[in-house]
């Protein structure tokens, strides 16, 4: 055995020693972190019950939003952000640093969000705090107990109508509300509650169905107990809020449409920008992009158009698209079934293209009717795949493949459950959502649907790249809209004559727009990341690209800001294509 020399010897024992100080320095880091991040998240989600994730229990009562809460809320995401300024990301572990960016970014946005006061204008085209929670009484009810707080939800429903009109009337005060035109007609929502019997009430769901875990002598004590809720709790604060919105809040809003025409308006725009793409990119730098993106899209939509042997011009064509019946079902279980087909096909190709496979199953229903007028054609999540079998001549075929797609397997009813079954992950990471990253890779799903053999025809394709350059125009129009003073006519004549969307699709698709600003860009901007990735990794790796490593590990992030995955997709290109899950590859 060979002995090293006393120099040798002080050097490797200056090594070792300057090793295992890294490793307490990154141990110690690791854990300062993690203190914050753990004791912040159970704090967020008190302030948030019954979130959007559908894990948590059924909770017994709704958030609080007085003004009060609010500055309580903002003081302490201050808080962690000076907290999070203390922490050396230098000297954490790899893992952590990755969290360290996810959670940075996210404690960002919710201040941010604070402090542009958002909860002032809690209702838009798109989603409002009353139909928010019709999707607790959706969940799947497992217990005795998830029924008795949910009915002890319902009563605290009047004290927070309450406080939200509150908000609501401070941003009516400073001209913080979603534009009067995208509200128009949106009450219908309340109608549903207010002018329905309480047992065919939304709300009533849960009691509708097999109760399991209820002893049969229970239920009905607690089906009497919601009906009485209904009729004397929820059905007043209903209609209270219906005349607000009737006769106070809608005919108070603005009149103007642009992100920039409110308050700091400029300011407020780059913040959603940010929020929901995660790039700090220039809207005028986003317009001209969606501009050279809507003509390369366009030239490929006539390309398929030609392929079907159709001799007309392109407004011929689509007109031919939105009349011919052959493009449209009778009947919504017809649409519904369509869909499961499609969902089931991509199950016999699943296997070449992914290693890890979610265990968690989805469904496919309908919009339910008090959300379907003004609903996307479709959403999907962990659980379920929400299809709009509402006004079907503007549900047509050729779209469906790439809409199941997107929102079922092996887009959001996919991605959501494979980010909440790493459970190595913190649950920041494993239960919230961020739009570039989501709604990239949904959209990247539509698109490799070409790669997988899914669209059968020509009309299938021109349907998936209408949903591409759908995407492509929202870069053009949000821009136009909250940046550039366009009109609502502007948008709606640019979005006839690029895509193929039915007109109502049209109508409800910009109004979303207008009343959502920058949530429309994240989609295609997240799979241009998505994309550019790929090419960069095939390129590096050659024939050592193998395309289920690179999405395993695409997926195995959960949800995190395009920075990140872009980093993640260096360090695969770096580990010669090796994938988070090898044996599968």
């Amino acid at each position: 055995m060979r002995y090293p020399s006393p120099v040798g010897a002080l050097i490797v024992l200056l090594a070792v020693l300057a090793g295992c100080s890294r490793q307490s320095t990154e141990h110690a880091e690791d854990a300062k972190l993690a203190r914050i991040y753990d004791t912040e998240w159970k704090w967020r989600t008190d302030q948030q019950p019954d979130g959007e994730d559908g894990v948590r229990p059924i909770s017994d009562h709704l958030p609080r939003v007085d003004p009060a809460t609010q500055r309580m809320r903002l003081n302490y995401w201050e808080g962690v952000r000076r907290k999070l300024a203390g922490i050396h990301r230098a000297e954490l572990s790899p893992v952590e640093q990755v969290n360290y960016d996810v959670y940075s970014a996210q404690i960002a946005v919710l201040v941010a969000n604070q402090r542009f006061r958002d909860f002032e204008a809690p209702a838009n085209a798109d989603t409002t705090f009353w139909t928010d929670i019709g999707y607790t009484a959706r969940r799947q009810f497992r217990t005795l107990e998830d029924y008795r707080r949910w009915i002890a939800q319902m009563q605290d429903i009047p004290r927070y109508f309450h406080e939200q009109m509150a908000e609501m009337r401070a941003g009516l005060k400073r001209g913080f509300t979603p534009p009067q035109v995208t509200m128009q007609g949106r009450d219908a929502s309340l109608t549903a509650v207010t002018e329905a019997a309480p047992e065919a009430s939304l709300l009533y769901t849960p009691f509708l169905e097999r109760m399991p875990g209820v002893p049969k002598e229970r239920q009905a004590e607690l089906k009497a107990a919601a009906v009485k809720t209904i009729r004397e709790v929820v059905q007043p604060a209903y209609q209270e809020m219906l005349t607000f919105m009737r006769e106070e809040y809608v005919p108070g809003m603005r009149t103007t449409l642009a992100a920039q025409a409110l308050p700091d308006g400029k300011a407020f725009y780059r913040a959603k920008i940010l929020e929901f793409t995660t790039l700090d990119m220039d809207p005028a730098e986003i317009h001209s992009l969606g501009e050279a993106e809507v003509r390369r899209l366009h030239g490929e939509m006539l390309t398929a158009m030609r392929e079907t042997g159709f001799q007309g011009d392109f407004p011929a064509f689509l007109k031919f698209l939105r009349s011919d019946p052959r493009f449209y079902v009778k009947t919504p279980e017809e649409l519904l079934r369509r869909a499961a087909w499609i969902a089931k096909r991509f199950d016999g190709k699943v296997s070449q293209y992914f290693g890890y496979l979610p265990r968690a199953r989805f469904a496919i229903k309908s919009v339910p009717d008090d959300m379907a007028p003004f609903y996307t054609a479709g959403r999907g999540g962990a659980g379920v795949y929400l299809l709009n079998t509402y006004d079907l001549p503007s549900r047509p075929l050729y779209n469906l493949t790439a809409l199941t797609l997107h929102e079922s397997a092996p887009g959001h009813a996919f991605q959501m459950p494979i980010a909440m079954e790493h459970k190595d992950q913190p649950e920041f990471r494993q239960l919230t959502y961020i739009s570039a990253y989501g709604e990239g890779w949904a959209l990247y799903c539509e698109l490799l649907g070409l790669e997988m053999g899914m669209y059968d025809s020509a009309y299938d394709r021109f349907g998936m790249l209408g949903y591409q350059i759908w995407r492509a125009a929202r870069l053009v129009v949000d821009t136009g809209i909250h940046s550039q003073g366009w009109t609502r006519e502007q948008a709606l004549d640019y979005f006839r004559k690029y895509t193929a969307l039915p007109e109502r699709e049209i109508n409800t698709e910009i109004d979303r727009y207008i009343a959502w600003p920058g949530q429309a860009l994240s989609y295609y901007l997240g799979e241009r990341a998505i994309i550019e990735g790929r090419a960069r990794a095939e390129k590096a790796l050659g024939e050592r690209f193998n395309i289920r490593a690179f999405h395993d590990t695409v997926l195995s992030l959960g949800s995190v800001p395009l920075p990140v995955l872009k980093t993640r997709i260096d360090t695969f290109i770096d580990d010669a294509g090796r994938g988070p899950y090898p044996d599968m590859e």
